[in-house]
């Protein structure tokens, strides 16, 4: 089966508010697609709509080429973690896993297999109700890798995680894509995807803000500018600008120069006679890159200094 997730002119809309509006992207194998935006920017209502939980009001949403609804072994075709908490409480893990694989096919001994995988088997024989979100989290995961499918899909799957769970599972997701799988990862944190997705889809508001790899949002966000250090400041931003650059004084020796190139740099004050003691190429994090290109799109925003009623 073609291992991709294909959105086009995807719509949806309750009542007044519009969730998702005209959204295109598909999740190609082999990498692991960031799916982000802020809080409501509809992230949760297209994976819904992937498969076939809501209806849109417009466009389609195909799984290997197939609405989700369609497929003949849907656990083997996609698995999907979108809700954590929806367990039976008195259900013990192993057994969970075992009505789903009996449900879809499954034969029993991948239950086992991924109970492993996941770091599940101490708790295997426990109830869900029991266990914290971490690991209600990773048996919403061994759930998604029963059917041993070649395309995932996981909503904030980080969350509640402590940070060798969060390392696990990014560890877990890029194995999962070099296997040639499709793997679509949802979150609202950047941090959460840091040094995890090859490629970024950002939704804002139900539509598309970027759909870019990873390095290229980088390197955009970058925006060429150099951190300079000098106990001569003043000089230096003279002679820089002088030059053509924008500068920018962002502490009592450290400036910021946008419009020159490190070698440029280096030339212009060295033959200025002025000092300096560090010079690096600016590179923005995951973080700032995702602040920026959707600072627009944010529903709710704090106004500082306002007092609360």
């Amino acid at each position: 089966m073609d291992a991709t997730i294909e959105v086009r002119g995807l719509r949806k809309r309750y009542g007044p508010t519009v969730a998702v509006d005209d959204l295109s992207f598909t999740v190609g194998p082999g990498r692991v697609t960031g799916f982000v935006g802020p809080n409501g920017a509809g992230k949760s209502t297209t994976m819904r709509m992937i498969m076939g939980l809501d209806r849109p009001d417009g466009g389609t949403a195909l799984v290997g080429g197939k609405p989700y609804r369609s497929l003949r072994t849907p656990l083997c075709r996609l698995g999907a973690m979108l809700d954590a908490a929806a367990l039976h409480p008195a259900r013990r893990a192993r057994d969970h896993l075992l009505w789903l694989a009996h449900a879809g096919g499954i034969p029993a001994r991948r239950v086992d297999t991924v109970i492993e995988l996941t770091g599940l088997t101490g708790a295997a024989r426990r109830r869900a109700g029991g266990f914290s979100l971490g690991m209600r989290q990773r048996l919403g995961i061994a759930a998604a890798l029963l059917g041993d499918p070649p395309v995932l899909m996981f909503d904030e799957p980080v969350n509640g995680l402590d940070p060798e769970g969060i390392t696990w599972i990014r560890g877990l997701l890029r194995s999962l894509a070099a296997e040639g799988r499709a793997v679509l990862v949802s979150s609202h944190l950047m941090s959460e995807l840091e040094g995890g997705a090859d490629h970024l889809v950002v939704i804002g508001r139900g539509r598309l803000i970027a759909d870019t790899g990873v390095g290229e949002l980088l390197d955009a966000a970058s925006g060429g500018r150099v951190e300079l250090r000098t106990a001569r400041r003043q000089e230096a931003m003279t002679v820089l600008a002088h030059a053509g650059a924008t500068v920018t004084a962002n502490g009592r020796d450290a400036v910021t120069v946008a419009g020159l190139g490190s070698e440029r740099i280096i030339t212009l004050l060295t033959g200025a006679g002025v000092a300096f003691s560090g010079i690096s190429e600016h590179r923005a994090t995951l973080e700032e890159a995702y602040m920026e290109l959707t600072r627009d799109a944010v529903e709710f925003r704090a106004v500082a200094g306002r007092e609360a009623p």
